[in-house]
């Protein structure tokens, strides 16, 4: 019989620890200590308060969760003596049918991992989709987590003790997460298209306007229909459109929605899960038999990465009618023209169709976006959704600093002019300006020595500079103390600089009521609300030119790695995202009725 959220509201706390057995691994503790912060909302917000008591714990308690947990293929699985949730995880992901040299493997791993750690290795083997990961990617996770500091490792581990018990919950309340297992099943779809020679090695790769990213168009607009989209169609720089039409023709728009094409080898989300939440949500509306009063309109943008041609927000520059004609004329790595591209895709490839393409803002009333994280933060804090005050500003650079390549054994210290020197203090400087201006963040991601020898003092040094933070005057106020750091380094150095700009990105804060309207959607699920900036750069960005915007955040796994093939989202979290679409929906439907 399944647990009711209500009347386990109502138990008296030793019945409620009892009704919880089985979540944490002989921890009842955990149930216990939750249950004073009865009553709860929903189940995401039991999930979370039974977390946040982990969180909490002394180091020693959270050590014994961990050491409550059996290891995987171990000797307590071969003599049956697992918990019943244990078993049953343990047996969806196959590890009671190892191969001899898997087990071999698994035993080997389980030694070393103990021997590092002091603690067994946890991995939720059920998987971000709940069906159970191959016995080949736990042993990949297990190979790659092994090297992990302990610090690191303790929580991560904590994190998939988390997932394991949300997991049970699901099950405990028959509570499974349609939506997003729905989301995540559409995701793998579309991660069947990718291109050489990643498609080869099982890799992602999805650029504009190759065969693959066609593909992946299309089956978006076949997605779209099925959905219930009222029109579905790509336009002239590969944009699937979707609208959802009110009741009344003259109704205002809602647009909303994110990338379909992806960076090399890539994760599935990063993009798509924006675009494919909203395809569910408008199913959901469908089923129901609900009109909003108001058009939703769902672009999925063709091209945000920037990675075939050097133009980036190719696509939502056209929407804010910003899209330079020049980059027609962008030749990609094998000299192919961008218009050239376009064409042999089927689309006109002339500016006027794409300058077609302007939105007038008088006719929406704002813009939406869900995306993955991309980041650890919530991840971090066992939340997951958070709502996004502002995609950082940026300013990037490519710099050089010249001084006198010199032999380095009969140079004196005190006679060099180290060019390299200065930069690895400049790296210092960077890091130490950012941290003292909260909000912001600044990186020397290429550290280059033309030439260098062993036995050479460098004479010159490449280097490149991202600075960025949530407000303009922010980002200023960082570059201007590092380029006075670096002017400063190099004159007592006796070295010379340059700096050559790259990029300039202002800074799109939210809109405080759209804001408003995640943060209230949030609520709805029974989470409170976390706020956060956007360190990495979206097609809201864009539209914010023209539009407001506002955008919500979902938890990545992994902590929130992405553009890598690690990237993952639990179906538990891809759910909430729809959910949280839909309250969303549902509290702007409320505004224009009343």
């Amino acid at each position: 019989m399944s647990l009711d959220l209500q009347h386990l509201n109502t138990l008296d706390t030793e019945a409620f620890v009892s009704a919880l057995d089985g979540v944490y691994e002989h921890s009842p503790w955990i149930a216990r200590r939750a249950a004073a912060s009865r009553p709860f909302a929903s189940l995401p917000a039991l999930k979370l308060a039974l977390a946040q008591v982990v969180s909490q714990a002394s180091l020693e308690e959270q050590l014994g969760l961990i050491r409550a947990h059996p290891e995987l293929a171990g000797k307590a699985a071969i003599a049956g003596q697992l918990t019943a949730e244990s078993t049953d995880e343990q047996s969806r992901a196959g590890l009671q049918h190892c191969s001899a040299a898997e087990f071999e493997r698994l035993q080997t791993l389980n030694k070393a991992y103990g021997e590092r750690f002091g603690w067994p290795f946890i991995l939720a083997v059920r998987g971000p989709r709940g069906l159970g990961l191959s016995r080949q990617a736990i042993i990949e996770a297990f190979e790659r987590r092994l090297h992990a500091p302990p610090d690191l490792e303790r929580a991560e581990c904590l994190r998939n003790i988390h997932r394991i018990a949300e997991i049970r919950l699901d099950d405990k309340f028959a509570s499974p997460p349609l939506l997003g297992n729905a989301v995540l099943d559409a995701a793998d779809r579309l991660a069947r298209h990718s291109e050489a020679p990643f498609a080869e090695r099982g890799q992602l790769c999805v650029t504009y306007m190759t065969p693959a990213h066609q593909a992946v168009a299309q089956d978006l607009t076949l997605a779209m229909r099925e959905a219930g989209f009222d029109e579905v169609s790509v336009d002239a720089l590969g944009n699937v459109v979707g609208l959802v039409h009110a009741a009344r023709p003259d109704a205002p728009r809602l647009l909303t929605g994110s990338h379909y094409d992806t960076v090399r080898n890539a994760g599935r989300h990063d993009g798509r899960l924006g675009v494919l939440a909203t395809v569910e949500a408008v199913r959901q509306l469908k089923r129901q038999g609900r009109r909003l009063p108001f058009t939703l309109e769902l672009v999925a943008f063709a091209e945000e990465e920037g990675q075939r041609f050097a133009a980036t927000f190719l696509s939502s520059s056209a929407l804010v009618g910003t899209f330079d004609p020049a980059w027609l004329d962008q030749q990609d790595a094998e000299g192919i023209r961008l218009q050239d591209a376009l064409r042999a895709a089927g689309h006109p490839g002339t500016l006027a169709s794409i300058q077609a393409l302007r939105r007038d803002p008088t006719r929406y009333l704002g813009y939406v976006e869900l995306h993955i994280e991309q980041g650890p933060v919530l991840c971090e804090l066992d939340l997951p959704l958070g709502v996004v005050t502002s995609i950082n500003g940026s300013r990037r650079y490519l710099g050089e600093i010249t001084g006198l390549a010199s032999h380095a054994g009969t140079t004196p210290m005190d006679r060099r002019r180290d060019a390299a020197a200065a930069a690895a203090e400049l790296v210092l400087a960077v890091e130490r300006e950012a941290q003292a201006r909260p909000g912001t963040v600044g990186t020397v991601g290429l550290l280059e020595v033309p030439g260098g020898s062993i036995n050479v003092v460098p004479g010159r040094c490449r280097f490149s500079l991202d600075l960025r933070a949530g407000d303009d005057a922010q980002r200023d106020a960082l570059d201007t103390a590092v380029r006075a750091q670096l002017q400063q380094i190099c004159e007592y150095r006796g070295l010379q600089w340059t700096l050559t700009p790259t990029v300039v990105a202002s800074a799109a804060p939210s809109d405080a009521a759209w804001q408003g309207r995640w943060e209230a959607a949030v609520q709805r699920l029974g989470l409170p609300v976390h706020r956060l900036p956007s360190g990495a750069g979206h097609d809201a960005m864009k539209i914010h030119e023209a539009l407001p915007q506002a955008m919500l955040f979902v938890r990545g796994g992994n902590l929130g790695i992405s553009h890598n093939p690690l990237e993952t989202v639990s179906n538990d979290d891809a759910d909430l995202a729809v959910r949280a679409l839909l309250a969303l929906l549902e509290g702007l439907s409320k505004e224009h009725e009343a």
